[in-house]
């Protein structure tokens, strides 16, 4: 099956659930109020590729491609991430909603997540070391065997992290944030 290339182009309000971007490499685009929501992505490559205000909930995301890719207020709910092409996989999200999605055994390190709406994600053995998550809510988002060394959780908020399932070597937390890395213990923080 031949791919098709399409770079350079804007997408400003397309709705994709028309079309077939299965397959299709898409290099240096802007995707704006674009919907993707339950679309096939499958074998599709994203090459330093712009998203904002795009919703791509519950897309098919196996085998895509996502190199050097910004979303920046979009709603990306349960995407399973961990299904995606891992060469040269790197992501940016700013104020995206990414709610019941999953990272599992993903290599993220440095990662962006800023104002995020993370809740029930999947960070399970996944690599996000020295990644930020300034302002993100991760209420009921699963850390467990997870390398958080050096991640930046200083103004996340809601997030239970077990100290003695993951990797924590000079990850950065606000002394607000300690009631979620001691919840286990049931102590009363005051």
């Amino acid at each position: 099956m031949e791919k098709t290339l399409i770079a350079d182009e804007e997408f400003n309000a397309v709705d994709f659930t028309t079309r077939n971007p299965r397959g299709t490499d898409f290099e240096n685009c802007q995707f704006r109020n674009c919907s993707f929501s339950n679309v096939n992505l499958t074998n599709a490559s994203f090459t330093e590729c712009e998203f904002e205000a795009c919703d791509l909930s519950s897309a098919k995301v196996t085998n895509t491609a996502f190199k050097d890719v910004s979303f920046r207020d979009c709603k990306l709910l349960g995407l399973k991430f961990e299904s995606c092409n891992k060469f040269l996989l790197e992501f940016r999200f700013e104020g995206c909603q990414i709610d019941y999605s999953t990272f599992y055994q993903l290599k993220l390190p440095k990662t962006t997540f800023n104002r995020c709406s993370l809740n029930e994600a999947d960070f399970s053995n996944a690599d996000i070391s020295g990644s930020d998550f300034s302002n993100c809510d991760l209420r009921g988002a699963v850390f467990e065997n997870a390398n958080l060394e050096k991640a930046d959780f200083r103004t996340a908020e809601n997030y239970d992290i077990d100290l003695e399932k993951n990797r924590v070597a000079k990850a950065r937390f606000s002394q607000d944030g300690l009631k979620g890395l001691l919840s286990k213990y049931n102590l009363i923080i005051e």
